[in-house]
């Protein structure tokens, strides 16, 4: 009876985990909060500790060390000093989803109440698109730029493209010999879904995740997947021609994004400024706007060809401008070390959900094109939730199935 009231509490904790996103970043940490705290109090409870030995945790622990340092060395520590404590909660979070996505049928249950969700939000971006408003009447600050749920916030697009290829693998893992067509479809659903919300950015990751994604899948062959892929642009092409609003989204905008000197690349001038400014450490996480906004003034800022922003809009100028060189390179080693040589060393024994977890942290990491702050709440929230699920759906990786077989 015990057993069963905890698997239940913490599978209404895990499943609201969608909808507190949706709801805003302070439900989404009291949501995240919970989890952890109920979870910390279990594993003192039943004294289980083992999975501190294991070296997936020692990273982000390394990296938990490092950003803690980050704020002593900032140019003003009280701005990010909360984003690097709280980075805490990610860790715990990553142990926590480990510790009950072990269990298959918690798994599954978990997985179909999130597919549940994704597919209603993405039912809400067609409502949206096709009347100008959703669901819940939101919708006019942005024009013809879909909010959803979000209300005041185009980023359903990205919030899509962080779930639907991990549960589009969780659905072939249980049906892919039944049902292959039918999830096939599914996967194109959501596509569309994004691109109906007018990220262009998210697009692209979401366009290049599922070629990723279909690229592993060895139940089409190769002549079936191409024609996939070119009857997709053919669709989504023929799509944006016919339509004004489209035509200028993806077509006039990312033109004048290329030819001309946009307002992105000014700030990417600018965080390469900052950087050139503090090139080993960085400006400190969350700086570069009191770099760019605070700590100097009007002269000054011009001298230096600083654009004010809260942050740079691209995650490498992001990392070079608020990290420096050492910063940069040892976040993305721990990353690498954490995630892709994992992928390289169990490469025969990756399942569909891994693919569809990995397929999103790899184009997190897309060069040039725009990008959301990557250490704030949302942004590291979905990264940080891919890292826990990319180990957590393979037995072979996830950290406590592991430490009961050693």
């Amino acid at each position: 009876m015990y057993n069963k009231f905890i698997n239940n509490y913490f599978i209404v904790l895990f499943s609201f985990f969608p909808i507190s996103i949706i709801l805003g970043s302070t439900i989404s940490l009291i949501n995240i909060l919970l989890i952890d705290l109920s979870f910390l109090f279990l594993i003192f409870y039943i004294r289980e500790f083992s999975f501190l030995k294991n070296k997936a945790v020692k990273y982000l622990f390394l990296l938990y060390f490092y950003l803690l340092f980050n704020s002593l060395i900032s140019i003003d520590p009280t701005e990010g000093i909360y984003r690097n404590f709280g980075f805490i909660r990610i860790i715990i979070l990553f142990v926590a989803v480990n510790y009950f996505f072990n269990q298959k049928f918690f798994f599954d249950k978990v997985f179909f109440i999130w597919l549940i969700i994704i597919f209603f939000v993405s039912i809400d971006i067609f409502l949206e698109s096709y009347t100008g408003r959703n669901m819940l009447g939101y919708g006019e600050l942005y024009g013809r730029r879909v909010v959803s749920f979000f209300k005041d916030e185009p980023i359903v697009g990205g919030y899509i493209n962080a779930f639907y290829l991990i549960l589009i693998g969780f659905l072939y893992n249980k049906f892919t010999t039944q049902h292959k067509n039918k999830i096939l479809l599914l996967s194109i659903f959501f596509l569309f879904a994004i691109f109906l919300t007018g990220e262009r950015s998210n697009l692209i990751k979401a366009f290049l995740g599922i070629v990723s994604f279909y690229a592993f899948f060895k139940e089409y062959k190769l002549k079936y997947k191409i024609t996939f892929i070119v009857i997709g642009l053919i669709f989504f092409i023929s799509i944006i021609l016919n339509s004004q609003y489209f035509k200028l989204r993806y077509v006039n905008q990312v033109k004048s994004l290329l030819t001309q000197n946009t307002i992105y690349f000014d700030i990417y001038k600018s965080g390469y400024q900052v950087f050139k400014n503090n090139m080993f450490f960085g400006v400190g996480n969350k700086n570069y706007r009191v770099a760019t906004c605070v700590k100097l003034d009007e002269k000054n800022i011009s001298k230096n060809k600083y654009v004010c922003s809260n942050h740079p809009h691209q995650i490498y100028v992001e990392l070079l401008s608020e990290h420096g060189l050492f910063g940069s390179i040892f976040i993305l080693f721990i990353f690498y070390k954490l995630i892709f040589s994992k992928f390289i060393s169990n490469l025969n024994r990756i399942n569909y959900i891994q693919i569809g977890s990995l397929t999103y942290i790899f184009f997190t990491f897309t060069p040039l094109i725009p990008s959301g702050s990557f250490f704030n709440d949302y942004g590291i929230t979905l990264f940080g939730f891919n890292i826990a699920i990319f180990f957590a759906s393979n037995p072979e990786m996830n950290i406590f199935s592991i430490n009961k077989r050693k």
